[in-house]
């Protein structure tokens, strides 16, 4: 494929996005109000402000050590830290590529000398577009327990799985219809007229897609993937 097909294609995979690519999410959830939003409603909690929001986030501890690149990490005025990835290919490696996540946003929130004390509740949350652990769920959450008595470990790190075609357990309508929308959001009958979150996602989506900017970037990004898999690399 020459540059000028690259080009074309790059292009018309960018004027085909929705929420559910993860470089328009993480676009998307800059928003501040947007991506407090989003959070009270997948967590069913309310948070009372963001102190930090940053999208693309890359956590490198040393120089020979696996970097990550965070879709969404965020900060609240609780001491607590989010972590939000919108995941629509099933690599089959959540378990550890969420266990490696929480680790390095450990290791990046606690300065040198603190004590363990000081580390921040943490949530890795993924929304996937698939059912990552095939039990028809809408959400499989998970924390550290004891074996032999039930009792929670109490190092309040939490990963949770969100599973957008999901069909069994208890959550919210709100929860819910926001699933069903991120699931597919271009035949979602309500988008424009449902719950105002899907609005305003939706929204921020036809806003996102006319940015030229963010479209230079993505197209420059599609067209050196399209490269690297020539070459048989993985970026």
């Amino acid at each position: 494929m020459g540059t000028k097909d690259q080009t074309k294609a790059a292009l018309k995979k960018w004027e085909s996005l929705t929420i559910s690519d993860d470089f328009l999410f993480s676009k998307i959830m800059r928003d501040q109000e947007l991506c407090t939003r989003l959070l009270e409603t997948i967590l069913e909690v309310k948070i009372s402000r963001v102190q930090l929001l940053e999208e693309q986030k890359t956590i490198g501890i040393t120089t020979d050590a696996k970097s990550i690149r965070l879709d969404v990490y965020v900060e609240d005025g609780e001491n607590t830290i989010y972590n939000v990835e919108m995941q629509t290919t099933n690599e089959h490696n959540l378990p550890k590529r969420s266990r490696y996540y929480q680790g390095m946003i450990d290791l990046n929130s606690i300065e040198k000398g603190a004590k363990y004390n000081e580390l921040k509740k943490s949530f890795v949350i993924f929304i996937c577009t698939f059912d990552p652990f095939d039990e028809g769920r809408y959400l499989y959450s998970f924390r550290n327990v004891c074996r032999e008595t039930g009792a929670e470990l109490g190092d309040e790190a939490y990963k949770l799985f969100f599973n957008t075609a999901g069909t069994r357990g208890e959550i919210s309508d709100s929860l819910r219809e926001l699933l069903r929308y991120m699931n597919d959001p271009k035949n979602y009958p309500d988008a424009k007229t449902g719950l105002p979150l899907i609005r305003s996602i939706d929204e921020a989506v036809d806003e996102a897609k006319m940015n030229d900017d963010w479209r230079h970037a993505f197209m420059i990004y599609q067209i050196h993937q399209m490269d690297a898999e020539k070459r048989g690399i993985t970026i």
